[in-house]
């Protein structure tokens, strides 16, 4: 498909059978690598059970400023749970770029009816089913230990797979114009900040006035604000501006990464 056709495209991806064959080569490829999928799961329960056994008993209770009280634990669990379906899809940009850049696997792929939209398409989704495995075993985790409040806290896993794909997308773009694994520092020059400042482990009102309009333009406190939202019970109409925003990131993602594929590939 040539440069030309790309304003008739209105959808940027789409998922067919060449892109499942994708899906299907990384799931052949993690049989043997197990152990590295099992191990993201880890980290985010780890954050969990530290905050629940040590930092939540120091901190006590969290007004939020609805004046609704909760407890510490119930207060960042759900924002663990964002910041884990952000860093899976990101950090799994490690594998495209060496994929792309020095195992020219992509090269390969296209000697066979493989697009470079599949390619996308097929990479994405499978960052997704990786975060579909993390978020519901994060959320199972969650709900043993109490910390889901409401029913509505079944809806954060939808909102995870969202988030998953809004920063899949926007992370599989952004490595089509990395060139080294130096260039990976701004990668984490950029999730750092959103990890600790997007209400991640505190209220927002503690912060300054500045910092707090700048976490609230933040993608990741788009997706925590909505998952507390979900497993507080705490619902009102910011939801759907919360869904539009990563939505649109999404959908603005994907857009990018098929087409710098494509010219990347096709070049």
């Amino acid at each position: 498909m040539t440069t030309g056709t790309w304003p008739l495209r209105v959808v940027p991806l789409r998922f067919g059978k060449s892109a499942a064959t994708l899906v299907e080569r990384n799931i052949l490829v993690y049989r043997q690598l197990w152990g590295v999928l099992v191990s993201g799961f880890f980290e985010p329960v780890f954050y969990l059970f530290s905050v629940t056994i040590g930092i939540g008993a120091l901190v006590g209770d969290v007004t939020l400023a609805n004046g609704t009280v909760v407890s510490y634990p119930s207060f960042v669990a759900p924002a663990l749970l964002g910041a884990s379906a952000m860093n899976g899809p990101v950090f799994e940009s490690f594998g495209i770029f060496f994929k792309l850049k020095y195992a020219k696997i992509y090269d390969g792929v296209l000697a066979t009816p493989v697009s470079p939209q599949d390619i996308a398409a097929g990479e994405i989704t499978w960052s997704q089913m990786r975060g579909a495995i993390y978020s519901a075993a994060f959320l199972i985790v969650m709900a043993a230990m109490g910390l889901v409040e409401s029913p509505w806290g079944i809806l954060a896993f939808p909102a995870a797979m969202l988030t998953g794909l809004a920063f899949g997308a926007v992370g599989m773009a952004a490595t089509t114009y990395l060139r080294s694994w130096q260039d990976f520092d701004l990668v984490t020059l950029v999730t750092m900040p959103m990890f600790l400042f997007s209400a991640t482990f505190y209220p927002l009102d503690v912060y300054p006035s500045w910092l707090q309009v700048v976490a609230r333009l933040s993608p990741l406190y788009q997706a925590v604000d909505l998952m507390r939202s979900f497993t507080l019970g705490l619902l009102d109409w910011s939801i759907l501006g919360h869904v539009a925003y990563l939505a649109i990131m999404a959908l603005i993602g994907l857009t990018i990464a098929s087409r710098r594929i494509e010219t990347l590939l096709l070049k």
